[in-house]
């Protein structure tokens, strides 16, 4: 049996992470995954990158998207362009046996009337950068009500970046009843000080 099923891991998603070519978890998707699936609890894990983050929380967040609510369910939010097109291409390899989900990046420095027009045809999964992300709220095409799951992904990188003005304004419009899952490099000041403002009883990871 894949060690990726012996941690909770359904089947479609275990065919396309081995084709990839992973068959053990790496130390934060062990620690990560059966607790992502399993609580509702808020995580923080200090993971570098590298350390195999993004099927940390990506293979939880596909596994437990209800296909049938064609709504935004959980966001990704990430500091460059880069690392938000990666996620989304990651998500989009892990859940390729998966039919009907729908995974986005919105990212500036590109039409945002593309980004719109799939948002309004429903979209499960949004992965964003502060701006464009707020923006698309502001507009009023993002609806933020219904998204149970937010990810701050190299949450470090993001207000040193001087994106907490952005995260204050997206996060302030969540559920509080949201799962908030934070990953970073380092635990800064200000990463302390968002997660005490945003989550609440959050069990702790630290990977090498």
């Amino acid at each position: 049996m894949s060690r990726f099923k012996k941690i909770g891991i359904i089947n479609n998603l275990c065919k396309a992470v081995e084709e990839m070519g992973f068959t053990t978890p790496t130390e934060v998707q062990e620690q990560s995954i059966p607790f992502l699936l399993t609580e509702s609890r808020d995580l923080i894990a200090l993971a570098q990158t590298g350390t195999g983050k993004t099927a940390a929380f990506g293979l939880p967040l596909l596994q437990k998207t209800e296909l049938k609510n064609n709504y935004v369910q959980s966001i990704i939010l990430c500091p460059t362009r880069e690392l938000c097109i990666q996620i989304c291409k990651d998500l989009e390899t892990y859940s390729k046996y998966i039919s009907g989900i729908k995974i986005l990046s919105v990212y500036g420095g590109t039409n945002i009337e593309t980004q719109i027009k799939s948002l309004n045809k429903g979209t499960h999964i949004v992965v964003g950068t502060p701006g464009r992300t707020k923006d698309l709220i502001k507009r009023k095409v993002l609806k933020l009500e219904l998204v149970d799951k937010v990810v701050l992904d190299e949450a470090d990188e993001m207000l040193s970046m001087g994106f907490k003005d952005d995260l204050d304004f997206i996060l302030e419009r969540t559920r509080n009843d949201r799962q908030t899952m934070l990953f970073s490099a380092t635990i800064s000041n200000e990463v302390k000080s968002i997660s005490k403002k945003y989550m609440k009883d959050a069990k702790e990871i630290s990977v090498s």
